[in-house]
């Protein structure tokens, strides 16, 4: 039987990346590995090092995006696009493709965009509750659109629209022994567990945050945490830490056993993005997010929103952390009330397999 031929294209972030890499992964499970698929990514991001350390094929546009400040890149812009539209249309002819299916990042527009014009039928997974101006365009062409929330038909023809959920990578639905979980981050159960999580390279006011709270938390001892500093910012909080006590403070870049971390978290604070949110929701943790401000479109305030307007998270600005998350987080953590009740709203909005229901979708678009 011939084999099936799928591009999957998008990056720039990982939140871009590992949805399409389990959803790759669901598509070779699903065709007994009788499918070929090509990565598209953007020249010099993450996705041009980790496709292929996972060992799939990548090919890289030269496509960049709109600076917000004034700048030189701005102006090459068109140039990129146009080079961008050429190599999609050519990788594509080339690869011989049955189906394309974006992810978001910057690659993902020229390869739809091209995909389209070609007459090939292509899938959207749009992460956000709020779509953006470039998935909003191409979604008017798009065959499917798979969307982790609900209303979106504000942004997309309601007929091509089914809820998928945001696809993840691992099993999230395995919970890990609480006790085995406290014990790995040498906490004791008597006292209740935040874990503060920036991201893999961090996130520069949660760390702020940790800097001007860590003392009084050590020194009251009415808390243990979790701080996932990320590895940007690893060097600075261990100059920072040198010295100081660090008694029920777990401290480290990254978090290798995340599913310990969420079995004894009792709070979670953390950034907002798509796929952050839906791992929160598949594991129905309380949540306070912290929306970074410096995303496009302001996604990560919308996404929060949406949890927020269903009584499933708690949401503090950017601005306001330093001074306000910690003192939140030590109330909630005395209302065993009101954190069961974020763990039930959550959990409610937890979408499971989400990667093979996207690869389903994808399928059917295969003539």
């Amino acid at each position: 039987m011939e084999k099936k031929k799928i591009i999957l294209s998008g990056g720039g972030t990982g939140g871009h990346i590992y949805p399409a890499v389990s959803v790759a992964e669901a598509l070779r499970r699903k065709t007994n590995d009788n499918v070929e698929l090509l990565f598209v990514g953007a020249e010099g991001k993450m996705e041009m090092e980790r496709i292929p350390a996972l060992g799939y094929r990548i090919v890289g546009l030269p496509v960049a995006g709109l600076q917000r400040s004034l700048s030189l890149r701005n102006l090459q812009l068109p140039f990129k696009v146009a080079k961008s539209l050429r190599l999609a249309r050519r990788t594509i002819r080339d690869f011989g493709a049955d189906v394309v299916a974006g992810f978001g990042g910057y690659a993902s527009a020229p390869v739809l965009w091209s995909a389209q014009r070609m007459g090939l039928p292509t899938l959207i997974q749009e992460q956000n509750s709020y779509a953006g101006i470039t998935n909003k365009i191409l979604g008017r062409h798009a065959q499917r659109i798979c969307v982790a929330y609900d209303g979106m038909e504000r942004f997309f023809p309601a007929d091509r629209i089914v809820r998928t959920g945001n696809p993840l990578r691992g099993r999230f639905s395995d919970r890990a022994d609480r006790s085995e979980a406290l014990a790995y981050f040498g906490f004791v159960p008597e006292k209740p567990v935040l874990m503060v999580v920036g991201g893999s390279l961090g996130t520069r006011t949660l760390n702020e945050m940790m800097k001007h709270w860590v003392d009084p938390i050590v020194k009251e001892g009415k808390i243990q945490v979790i701080w996932q500093t990320g590895k940007y910012y690893e060097r600075e909080m261990d100059e920072f830490m040198a010295g100081k006590s660090a008694q029920g403070i777990w401290r480290g870049a990254f978090i290798d056993r995340m599913d310990y971390a969420y079995a004894a978290a009792d709070l979670v604070v953390s950034r907002s993005g798509a796929c952050t949110v839906s791992e929160l929701c598949l594991v129905g943790k309380p949540t306070i997010f912290v929306p970074s401000p410096n995303v496009a479109e302001d996604h990560q305030t919308k996404n929060a929103k949406a949890l927020v307007q269903e009584g499933a998270a708690e949401m503090i600005p950017d601005s306001e952390a330093v001074q306000q998350v910690i003192p939140h987080a030590l109330e909630l953590l005395s209302d065993p009330e009101r954190l069961a009740s974020l763990s039930r709203h959550i959990a409610r909005l937890a979408e499971e397999n989400s990667a093979d229901r996207v690869a389903d979708e994808i399928l059917a678009l295969v003539k």
